[in-house]
């Protein structure tokens, strides 16, 4: 629960106005969130927030490199992500999140934890299909390439529809001839 700490933004001290934070991610963060699908990852992570009279603003963003296998190959690659994402805090009687663009936060409550945002917000920007840059420009050389090139049919389906049985060619014509 350590790593979480980090994640945690004490507003109740902070002047009105904008303040920027940043965090640095890696597994050990996805790791608490029980998510094992990176092999490696390096994000940065902004959050710009807003102090108003009654209400906080923040504002995500993230730039980073998270290393996965290819969907085709199974070769691991390392792949950009960014996203960004707008929350926005009120103020309450009880904690409510379940809107997705707001939260409420007790009255007095002094700091806002923005882990499950942050992790959210990057585990979705990951593309569902993720297939390495160099299957589509075509540089990348691999075994598995190679055998999926070795194993792949080599006719089109043009040759197939000039191969047609004559058998079938008699039975076109019973129906063209019936009219």
């Amino acid at each position: 629960m350590d790593i979480l700490k980090e994640f945690l933004i004490p507003f109740s001290g902070l002047k009105l106005g904008k303040h920027q934070f940043e965090f640095q991610v890696n597994n050990t963060f996805f790791t608490h969130f029980g998510y094992d699908e990176f092999n490696d990852s390096n994000i940065k992570m902004n959050v710009v927030l807003e102090k108003k009279s009654n209400m906080l603003e923040l504002n995500f963003s993230h730039k980073g490199i998270i290393n996965v296998p290819c969907d085709l190959t199974n070769e691991d690659f390392d792949l950009p992500i960014k996203g960004k994402m707008k929350l926005i805090v009120r103020f309450g009687e009880e904690f409510n999140d379940d809107n997705d663009e707001f939260i409420i936060l007790p009255h007095d409550e002094f700091q806002v934890n923005v882990a499950q945002y942050c992790y959210e917000m990057m585990v979705l920007s990951v593309p569902t299909k993720r297939i390495h840059t160099g299957i589509k420009d075509g540089t990348l050389q691999s075994e598995a390439l190679q055998n999926l090139e070795k194993f792949s049919p080599k006719e089109t389906k043009a040759q197939e529809i000039k191969e047609i049985d004559p058998r079938w060619e008699g039975l076109k014509k019973l129906l063209t001839d019936k009219k």
